[in-house]
């Protein structure tokens, strides 16, 4: 066998798969719909590629899907998470929960980008964790974790040249994730720096979305995680009715059972896994926590800045810190209510008006399952702003955003030195 047939056997299968993979990638778009079973698997799944992806979220959320963004807290899917109490009392919604540990507001802007339509003039949920805003914001990793150059390239194509496009590309310019790509690199600086993209970094945007799309069509609802028996099991452990004092004695009886091995407050399986062992160098841990001053606040400028974009209104949670906890780990608490002061500042100061704030809660049993996650009654307290705010999905808003939010002043601005009142 001479030379040249030896090299065509090694590298002549490569060639054709690529081939192939490009021919499947830039092949006419398929039409049809990810099914029902697919979305209501998605909507609970906490997937990073249902998150990264858009196909599976246009669909659900063109229907009866409200969007539930968060982060970690949205994993605790106790009987009384919204997404268990929606479908065992047929509500008129359902949750499609968008958020895992390590999303935070840069990531879920990002996210936004690909249900941009599918958000207008309509209704979503927004839990914001206070543990987001520390000293440096969002972390490179976790926001590596979850970024997808889809978002990127529809961002880009949707992108106006206004401060919070300049802001955002600067933003995404500082994680390395968002410079993995030579010639999005190259756009992003230009938007960052208030120039126009050029009818050639067009073409090529419009050359990626087509195959990413495609991408995201044959590869979303592969390997969904399925938390679908969770669901079904807490859906057992529920009432038939759905009065509020049911749903109390629920709430109390599973929380009680719970919380048996510890003096916390904590659930059982989050304390012998996450905490048994440690606990005694723990004591005193959290007594120089600050969240007061970080980048993250102009991050979640971007959220609200984008929510009135798509003219979406939007329920915000404040939750709160196990009281138990705090006390032992030693967390400033007066550094958590300036730290939600200054968040519901930003908020009623822009015309974002449904804040429901749990953040005094902490200390009611069984209101947390753990150190910091709603649990039991804090799910319930949850559902009793929800559900008469999505009792009626029509939107009415009238924001009035501030590129101020945008600047370091904000960002570092101290609520124990400065009156964030005079912050306009």
């Amino acid at each position: 066998m001479n030379s040249s047939k030896r090299l065509w056997l090694i590298i002549g299968p490569v060639i054709v798969a690529f081939v192939i993979l490009v021919a499947l990638l830039l092949s006419p778009l398929n039409s049809s719909k990810p099914s029902s079973a697919i979305q209501r698997r998605a909507a609970v799944s906490l997937s990073p590629q249902v998150f990264k992806g858009r196909q599976i979220k246009k669909t659900a959320l063109s229907g009866h899907y409200v969007p539930f963004f968060g982060s970690s807290e949205l994993a605790r899917m106790d009987p009384l998470h919204p997404s268990v109490l929606a479908e065992k009392y047929h509500r008129n919604y359902r949750p499609f929960l968008l958020g895992a540990a390590g999303t935070q507001s840069l990531t879920q802007y990002y996210m936004m980008q690909t249900i941009s339509t599918q958000m207008q003039h309509k209704k979503a949920v927004f839990i914001i964790s206070p543990q987001w805003f520390v000293k440096k914001g969002a972390r490179p990793d976790a926001f590596a974790f979850y970024y997808s150059k889809l978002q990127t390239v529809d961002w880009l194509q949707q992108e106006q040249n206004n401060s919070m496009d300049r802001y955002a590309a600067k933003r995404l310019l500082a994680m390395p994730s968002g410079r993995s790509d030579r010639a999005i690199t190259r756009m992003l600086k230009k938007v960052g720096s208030g120039h126009a993209l050029s009818n050639y970094d067009r073409l090529q945007l419009s050359i990626q979305a087509l195959m990413l799309t495609h991408e995201d069509q044959l590869f979303s609802d592969i390997g969904l995680d399925n938390n679908i028996a969770k669901i079904d099991r807490g859906m057992k452990q529920l009432p038939d009715s759905q009065s509020t004092s049911a749903l109390e004695q629920t709430a109390d009886r599973l929380g009680q059972a719970g919380t048996t091995n510890n003096d916390l407050g904590i659930s059982n399986h989050f304390y012998s896994t996450r905490l048994r062992g440690h606990i005694k160098q723990l004591k005193g841990a959290q007594r120089h926590l600050n969240y007061r001053q970080s980048p993250e606040y102009s991050d979640f400028e971007l959220v609200l800045n984008q929510f009135a974009k798509t003219h979406t209104e939007v329920l915000f949670v404040l939750p709160p810190i196990n009281q138990k906890w705090a006390d032992y780990t030693g967390l400033n608490m007066n550094m958590i209510d300036q730290t939600n002061a200054k968040i519901k500042h930003q908020l009623a100061t822009q015309g974002f008006n449904h804040v429901l704030d749990l953040s005094h809660d902490g200390g009611e049993p069984y209101f947390m399952e753990d150190t910091i996650h709603l649990g039991w009654r804090g799910w319930l307290a949850v559902d009793q702003g929800v559900r008469p705010f999505l009792a009626n999905q029509r939107a009415t808003t009238k924001y009035h955003i501030n590129s101020r939010y945008y600047s370091t002043d904000w960002q570092q601005l101290d609520p124990t030195t400065t009156n964030i009142e005079q912050f306009k």
